[in-house]
């Protein structure tokens, strides 16, 4: 069974809430298989079919009164951003027939938020699904029986451990998500470098191409595989400007697109305003190395490449990232580095808990105390090979 950290959170959203439930996230990641197991009664209704999206494009409650008639009285509505209004259908749906219960997927969150937004006020819950955690892969191969927290709950309390023992190989394991990544279909497909790449256009640029938000798509193929190279370091827009010929804005604004759309998610710099912090510059991460991978065309070895470190990097900000988002626990995440060059990877930080700095190495070494000594009530921890397993 493919369970996964989601399960409760949305089986249990018209307990507690009754407004519109919206599963957000790319493609491939799993939504649909998600919800068609949780509510396996409801209307399934796909929004890329063309006789459901004229129905649902009458903007007729009438209309949907006898569409939802003969079923449960919940509803899916997949791939809503298809539609040419979601917000006005969902807004509909929402106000003038109570009884049904809305669930709504999506693979691109920037046309969601863009067409629904004034619409959907006090109307939704978002929720977002990424590809899998490492635990929900353990868990979905059989290794492990239950799924956990555990990586970024020790972190918090401080009981991160120096040695993991596990009675299967975890560092074949952790090279293998290293370069084909998390999809879900990577587990009916190991090491399948054919379906990560294919996976790249269907992914990346179908949505955005068919909305029509990328008014030069090689300029941002190209921009995106020069940050696949980069992932970890700063992120300096008038640079990546002269490189691919195009105007900072606009590589600003395809950063956004891509990181609306769930291909990678940005660090902005933590700060609290001294003078020598840097406080401009974003990193960036993918949340798949796999279709990272793909975009640079490597899936060597990671003992016959030379990104390991940055790989590695990569999954653990990664994970800790979506647990944080799965386990509500609200953190924010920032990178912190000085002008003369002190860094730490991640700054995970919220107004009621202690500020916790990771420092992620592919082997331990002593960690960076610069950070320590401006802020010395923080939690350092170094997250390596040898201790970041569940």
């Amino acid at each position: 069974m493919m369970i996964r950290h989601l399960d409760q959170s949305l089986s249990s959203h018209f307990d507690h809430y009754k407004e519109v439930l919206i599963l957000l996230g790319a493609r491939q990641v799993g939504k649909t298989t998600l919800l068609k197991r949780i509510f396996p009664h409801a209307q399934y209704l796909n929004a890329e079919t063309e006789p459901i999206k004229r129905i649902l494009e009458k903007f007729d409650p009438a209309v949907y009164q006898q569409l939802f008639a003969l079923h449960d009285n919940y509803v899916i509505i997949d791939e809503v951003h298809k539609l040419s209004n979601p917000g006005r259908v969902i807004k509909i749906l929402y106000d003038q027939l109570p009884p049904y219960k809305l669930i709504v997927t999506g693979s691109s969150a920037f046309n969601i938020k863009n067409k629904t937004s004034e619409s959907m006020a006090g109307r939704k819950i978002d929720y977002h699904l990424y590809p899998l955690t490492l635990s929900e892969y353990l868990v979905q191969s059989g290794l492990e029986p239950n799924l956990t927290f555990s990586p970024l709950n020790k972190i918090i309390t401080q009981s991160l451990s120096q040695e993991i023992l596990r009675p299967y190989d975890h560092h074949a394991i952790l090279d293998n998500l290293l370069i084909y990544g998390q999809y879900p279909a990577t587990l009916a497909h190991p090491r399948d470098a054919t379906y990560l790449t294919n996976l790249v256009d269907s992914v990346i640029f179908k949505d955005l191409t068919e909305l029509s938000l990328l008014e030069n798509k090689s300029a941002a193929l190209s921009l995106l595989k020069l940050l696949a190279h980069q992932i970890g370091s700063l992120v300096n827009y008038a640079e990546l400007s002269l490189r691919l010929g195009i105007s900072s804005p606009t590589v600003k604004r395809y950063i956004e697109l891509f990181e609306q759309s769930y291909i990678l998610f940005t660090l902005k710099p933590y700060s609290t305003n001294l003078r020598d912090e840097i406080g401009k510059m974003p990193k960036v991460y993918f949340h798949d190395l796999g279709l990272r991978n793909a975009l640079i065309e490597n899936f060597q070895s990671l003992d016959s490449r030379g990104d390991a470190g940055q790989l590695f990097e990569n999954f653990v900000i990664n994970e800790l990232f979506k647990y944080n988002s799965y386990g509500n626990f609200g953190y924010h995440f920032n990178y912190w580095r000085t002008k003369s060059g002190s860094e730490i990877d991640l700054v995970m930080s919220k107004s009621d808990s202690i500020l916790h700095a990771i420092e992620i190495k592919n082997k331990s070494r002593r960690i960076n105390q610069a950070f320590k000594a401006r802020y010395p009530h923080a939690n350092l921890v170094i997250v390596s090979r040898d201790n970041y397993w569940v």
